[in-house]
């Protein structure tokens, strides 16, 4: 691995960078952490003395990822996943910055654990670590947390992670107060009445394996909630991970209607569907789970158009105890720091998606609504940069994941295409040789 902060330059590659809606042939110059340049024919000519140039032969260089959400297990769930293996995997991965949740032990709903978050992952992560803070305290739904005080502490959002406030009052609040500092809501929009006892989507396939079902009505009836509360007070809302077509129509309306709405998917729901579970394969139970074809479509399709602004890894490591179970019984969640950007290039590859609007889905549009300043080539945004060979074929050998949970639901997957390099303030943090 290279550490050094020589001056990079990133010669004969395509460029693709959605923040200036370029996509064509040239070169990116790094040096002293920023962006110095990027565009066609800087040349080694115009260069600084000792700068490392990288004939990247036509791959593409692109900003850094940005993966909404993940779980990181410290405080208190180390053995699942730490800051330093969280980042070694996203840097595998191409991603640059993770914004890791707030439901941890303790919860991050103080702005001393805020801060114990960014020192650890100061000295411990090889690549930038934002945290979402607590929406309510202790992430039980009933009293929203200081909004204000968390933010000048460095949270960047507020969500309860993987729990849905179902206080309809409690949300409106935290709306409102959210309102006035700018601050956005991430909410996962699961009514947890409606899941039941449910581990799968509800339908056929849940009848034929004897699996209790989730309808999407959990997620629908929450959803359409939100989007009358976010009306009604002008907050800043994100739907954390939506699954289905009949959510994509409510999004729509709320959108049309011009509230200040937006949306993620996570990468398992455009490119895996509920038949993917194939036997019982506890890998793939996921919260929300799996749907059919046709939302997955309808969810790409969504994606494409710009309805669904963000696509997260929603990186969840659970431990063998908790996995190796009956699929009723097991945990849910699967890893994807560093198969999030792979999975994703089957879309590319398909057809169903053009570079720039995925790049855009994974780093641009995420700063945007996060207020960070990646996302860009830019000349003097920081240097987050990766290098992808969008073609080369490979199979996933979960061995080789870095994350210290091996959950992933893409085992022995086919892919074509990875990152080559990955740099973080102008720093080469990971190299695939």
């Amino acid at each position: 691995m290279l550490t050094d902060r020589r001056p990079i330059l990133l010669a004969n590659a395509r460029v693709i960078d959605p923040s200036r809606d370029f996509d064509g042939p040239g070169d990116v110059l790094i040096a002293d952490g920023v962006i110095r340049d990027a565009k066609r024919g800087i040349g080694a000519a115009g260069v600084p003395e000792g700068t490392d140039i990288v004939n990247c032969a036509g791959k593409i260089v692109a900003p850094g990822l940005i993966d909404m959400r993940a779980f990181v297990g410290e405080p208190g769930a180390s053995h699942r996943e730490t800051f330093a293996s969280a980042s070694q995997a996203a840097a595998a991965g191409g991603i640059t910055t993770i914004i890791c949740q707030p439901d941890t032990s303790p919860v991050i709903d103080n702005s001393a654990t805020v801060d114990f978050v960014l020192r650890r992952a100061r000295d411990t992560a090889i690549v930038n670590i934002h945290p979402m803070a607590a929406l309510t305290k202790g992430m039980q739904g009933q009293e929203m947390t200081e909004i204000g005080l968390l933010k000048a502490a460095g949270a960047v959002a507020f969500t309860d992670g993987d729990r849905s406030v179902t206080n309809a009052q409690v949300m409106r609040r935290a709306l409102t107060y959210a309102r006035d500092f700018d601050a956005l809501i991430v909410h996962h929009t699961e009514d947890p009445h409606l899941v039941g006892e449910g581990v799968m989507n509800e339908g056929e396939f849940a009848t034929r394996l004897g699996l209790a079902g989730i309808p999407t009505a959990a997620e629908s009836i929450m959803l359409e909630r939100d989007m009358r509360l976010a009306g009604l007070t002008g907050g800043r809302y994100h739907a954390a991970s939506l699954t289905s077509t009949e959510s994509l129509e409510i999004l729509k309306r709320a959108r049309d209607a011009g509230h200040n709405v937006s949306a993620s998917v996570s990468i398992n729901h455009v490119t895996l569907n509920e038949n993917d579970i194939g036997p019982y394969r506890t890998f793939l139970k996921l919260a929300p789970p799996l749907r059919t074809e046709e939302d997955r479509k309808a969810l790409v399709s969504a994606l494409a158009s710009g309805l669904i602004d963000v696509v997260m890894s929603d990186h969840n490591p659970q431990d063998v105890e908790v996995k190796r179970l009956p699929f009723a019984e097991a945990a849910s969640g699967a890893v994807g720091l560093q198969t999030m950007l792979p999975a994703a290039l089957r879309l590319i590859h398909n057809g169903e998606m053009d570079f720039k609007t995925l790049i855009r889905a994974m780093s641009t549009r995420p700063a945007e609504l996060l207020g960070l300043p990646g996302g860009t080539l830019r000349a003097g945004a920081p240097a987050d940069v990766i290098v992808i060979d969008a073609d080369t074929p490979w199979v996933l050998d979960r061995d080789d994941l870095k994350s210290l949970c091996k959950n992933t639901p893409f085992d022995d997957a086919r892919f074509s295409g990875r990152v080559t390099r990955t740099i973080v303030g102008g720093r080469t943090v990971y190299e695939h040789v």
